[in-house]
């Protein structure tokens, strides 16, 4: 039986931690894949996709301890699995765009 595929959302918000350096906790996700889209990001779905994707094995999280000076923040990281999708999608899409080129330009 073959893996669930991920969400476009889902895929943007691990391409984006895998672009932290695969390891970072929600602000950071934000901003980068704001950044990136050039959207506007929702922090809550960020939050709710990061949950969503560690529930289904992909990121694996720790909280550190707050400080007075600073909040508890859980920081999420890639797991094998994810790798591995975000591999298996790139080489999907690749392959469809083969040879597509030339359908893009403008006459």
């Amino acid at each position: 039986m073959g893996r669930a595929s991920l969400g476009e959302f889902e895929h943007q918000v691990l391409l984006t931690v895998l672009r932290l350096g695969g390891q970072s906790y929600s602000v950071p996700i934000v901003l980068e894949l704001e950044s990136c889209t050039g959207k506007e990001v929702a922090p809550a779905a960020v939050y709710i996709a990061l949950q969503r994707l560690e529930k289904r094995g992909l990121l694996s999280s720790r909280l550190t301890k707050g400080t007075k000076r600073e909040r508890a923040r859980r920081y999420f990281k890639l797991r094998a699995d994810a790798l591995a999708r975000l591999r298996d999608s790139r080489d999907s899409f690749n392959r469809l765009w083969d040879g597509l080129e030339p359908l893009l330009e403008e006459k």
